[in-house]
């Protein structure tokens, strides 16, 4: 990897930030508060099959995520360039999302309505690897926690945009943003307001994504056509896992950041079809939840983006995880709907810094000229341990009928994620580290 920069380009930090409140439209329209409710409520029709059957497809993603993503970063490191990538995985998830639109309140559009989420989830976190991937190329290591800590926060920002847009322009009644889009008056009945809500994700997403490609500097191209490129970075790839023991330090990262981010990413897949089916709140409610949760948890990263870099990534990412627990715990017993609000925006407080930290910590953890292939491998062993969070979920609530007992399983990979964090030695600021 190129050597890092002695200064921020400004220009380059908030294009870069911007990706992060470009993509979030997709988890918070698509994958959490709107979409996947609209899912299970009017596309299935089912309180319980409805969110099993998303949870089985979000399965099926992680699987693909999980076999592509460390073989795509160990590609992209021995070639060079990472916005190609990261413009085409964009490009599939923008166009995907749009598809959206077409899935009508019918269960034979249930079929079309996964393979779009499946496809478009896979395309946005491989994405991912690439932006991840790029994050200490843009300033020295004493500011990557304050860098990946406002991204995360810019990030919960723009979901907030989005929704106030989607509930004050789509999905409340009168709707007044609906018919600029050109859409028939005539679908209203086919809750055509809310289906709209994925091409405002897919526009939302496509337009602020652009400051990224234009402004943000990319690794030199290394010179080597695809085909050597692939070969070399298989072979790494092959050699990396063949002496993961000599990467002690990094392997318990990995294997312990993976259990609480399964944790972050079970309630954040399943939030608002949570708060819906335990607390039957209405669509208006639960985009005016998101709201209000997003706007916690993006103070919550901004806020503690200093700590990172001051005390460390290690020493925010415990004190998440033992506040997640403790709000956690209440959350799962709460049956009053204002207990509710009290106890999960307490909760969302901790999600930007814990999710921020991580993504600071692996890019100082990762060794030069690795970097995007440790981030293929973090998004691995979170896809490795991430499969057993929806299928706890979906599993749970087919057994017992209740959405509660699913999400009691977050609690306990924020525990186990706890434990492992302890045995985990952070590298000194400043310094890059190597193998332990």
């Amino acid at each position: 990897m190129s050597g890092r920069p002695a200064a921020p380009d400004r220009r380059a930090v908030l294009s870069w930030c911007l990706y992060d409140w470009a993509n979030s439209a997709y988890n918070t329209i698509i994958t959490t508060f709107v979409f996947a409710v609209y899912f299970a409520r009017g596309v299935v029709g089912d309180p319980v099959e409805g969110p099993a059957r998303w949870s089985a497809a979000m399965t099926v993603a992680g699987v693909a995520i999980a076999v592509l993503s460390p073989v795509l970063g160990a590609i992209a490191d021995r070639s060079g360039r990472r916005k190609p990538w990261l413009a085409l995985f964009t490009g599939v998830t923008v166009l995907f999302t749009a598809a959206l639109w077409w899935v009508r309140p019918d269960p034979a559009f249930a079929g079309f309505a996964l393979v779009c989420v499946v496809v478009a989830t896979v395309a946005f976190e491989l994405g991912n690897v690439f932006y991840n991937a790029s994050l200490p190329g843009l300033a020295p290591p004493a500011m990557l926690g304050r860098i990946s800590g406002w991204g995360w926060g810019v990030g919960y920002l723009g979901g907030l945009a989005c929704l106030v847009i989607a509930l004050f322009g789509f999905v409340k009644a009168e709707a007044p943003l609906f018919g600029l889009l050109g859409l028939a008056w005539a679908d209203w009945g086919e809750q055509a307001n809310i289906r709209a809500t994925a091409l405002l994700a897919a526009l939302w997403y496509g337009l602020f994504a652009l400051p990224f490609f234009l402004w943000v500097p990319d690794e030199p191209a290394s010179g080597r056509p695809l085909g050597q490129a692939v070969r070399e970075g298989l072979a790494t790839l092959r050699r990396t896992l063949a002496e993961a023991r000599s990467y002690g330090e990094i392997l318990r990262y990995l294997i312990a950041s993976a259990f609480y981010r399964d944790g972050i990413n079970t309630i954040t897949l399943f939030g608002g079809l949570f708060a819906a089916g335990a607390f039957g709140m209405s669509f208006e409610e639960i985009v005016l939840f998101a709201i209000a949760l997003n706007v916690v948890a993006g103070a919550g990263a901004i806020g503690f983006a200093w700590m990172d870099d001051r005390a460390g990534a290690k020493p925010v990412i415990l004190l998440s995880l033992a506040a997640m627990t403790a709000f956690g715990v209440p959350l799962l017993l709460a049956t009053d709907k204002a207990w509710f609000w009290v106890l999960a925006l307490g909760l969302g407080v901790f999600f930007g810094p814990a999710q921020a930290a991580g993504r600071s910590l692996m890019a100082r953890l990762s060794p030069p000229g690795m970097t995007g292939e440790m981030f293929g491998l973090y998004s691995l062993t979170g896809r490795f341990v991430g499969f057993f969070g929806p299928l706890a979920f979906s599993l749970a609530t087919a057994a017992f009928g209740s959405q509660r007992a699913g999400m009691a399983s977050v609690v306990a990979f924020f525990v186990v994620g706890f434990g492992l964090m302890l045995t985990v030695r952070e590298p000194a600021h400043g310094r890059h580290a190597a193998s332990t």
